[in-house]
Order: C-alpha cells, then structure tokens, then sequence
C-alpha cells in the first residue's frame, strides 16, 4: 500500500471514529426532541419533556412573566423526573409517553439503533484485525459495516421525526411546540460521516485497477 493511499485511509478512518462517537452519543442520550405545551397563565408551573430512543424526562419549570406562551426554555432550572419507556421496563411509570406517543415508533426506532451500533461494532473488529495481521482487505467488508452503520441512523431519524410529528398533530397530546435538540444533531452528522466515510473507505481499499490495455488485475500492487 502506496504512502498516499495509507493517508487517505487513516484520514477516513478518523472521520468515521467521530461518526461512531456521535452515533454512540445520539443513541443512549434523551435530548432527541424537546416538547412544551401552551402556557395559558404566566407566573405558573409548566411541564416540558425532552425524550430520546429509550426514555422521557419531564421538567417542571416557573414560567415568568413573558408574552410567550411556550413552556421553557428547557434550559430554566426546575424538578425533573425521568423514566424508561413502559415497553422496556415495565416497572416504569412513563403514562406520558403512553399517552403522547405511539409505542411502534419507540420500539422501532430503539431497535435500529442497535443494529447501528452492531453495525459498528463488527466494522471496528475488521479494521483492527486488518491493522494487526496486515490484511488490507479487511477494510472491505468494515467499510460496508459502517455504511450500513450510517444508514440504520438515518432510519432511526426519520422514525424520530415521524413521532415527533404524529404527537403534536394528535389531539389527545398537550404538546403544540417542539424542536430537535443536540441528540438529533449528533445522529444526522453520525450519518453523513459514517455513510460517506463508508463509502470512501471502499474506494480507497479496492486494488489499483489496470492503467494500461496490457495490464491487468494481476499487475496491481499485492496486498498484505
């Protein structure tokens, strides 16, 4: 392997170790989405949520005297009280995410993102083995293990943006006001940086293809 390739690789490489910190980051925080009701008489108590892949937190907060009629930010100091998802541990009370969300959303977006981080999990083991047995082709399946890594976040973000929009559209919620916080922003960057840096690994691990009429796949550079 040529000196520019082995930058080339390592450069990719690094890109996609930050893609698997934020990956990692994305699915086992709860700051996916924040939720607030509307606040009809100020100098009150609201209550905020915040959720991710595996549970919900609510916020009590002191509303001050504002013209907006949002609950927050969420920011503001207040009690807060945290829960797993009743689906995954039924010893949980979460009746607020009974009621505001759809539990198939919630098991469907856990689940494939568990299958990201399998997904990178199986990618890291084949670029270790290639670095300690010097098998380059190794880099091969990893890249795709990445890839598909990259693309099972970006399922678990559209499944996230479908609850989230299916709860503030349903009547039964409280909820009017959302955004997406930094646990969203850390999966969509994850994706692009594992999809693409999936996909550059590919290309920069494939053997030199011939040059020449009279080359052939067996003049290439050999591999270790």
């Amino acid at each position: 392997m040529s000196q520019l390739k082995a930058l080339k690789i390592r450069v990719t490489l690094f890109c996609i170790l930050v893609g698997i910190v934020l990956a990692t980051v994305a699915v086992v925080s709860d700051h996916w989405a924040v939720l607030s009701p509307q606040v009809e008489h100020h100098n009150t108590t609201c209550e905020a949520a915040h959720f991710g892949l595996w549970r919900i937190c609510t916020k009590t907060i002191v509303m001050s005297d504002s013209k907006d009629k949002s609950c927050g930010p969420i920011t503001l100091p207040g009690e807060k009280n945290c829960s797993y998802f009743r689906h995954f541990n039924p010893g949980e009370s979460s009746e607020i995410f009974e009621v505001t969300t759809q539990k198939e959303y919630s098991i469907s977006a856990a689940a494939i993102g568990i299958f990201s981080l399998a997904f990178l999990i199986m990618g890291t083991l084949c670029v270790l083995l290639s670095f300690r047995k010097k098998r380059d082709y190794l880099l091969r399946p990893a890249s795709m293990f990445y890839a598909f890594a990259g693309l099972c976040i970006f399922v678990s973000v559209e499944v996230m943006r479908q609850s989230v929009k299916r709860m503030i559209d349903s009547e039964d919620t409280v909820w009017i006001e959302y955004y997406y916080s930094w646990s969203f922003a850390c999966a969509c960057a994850a994706f692009v940086l594992l999809f693409l840096g999936g996909l550059a690994l590919l290309i920069f691990s494939l053997p030199r293809m011939p040059q020449n009429p009279w080359e052939s796949c067996m003049d290439a550079e050999p591999e270790h």
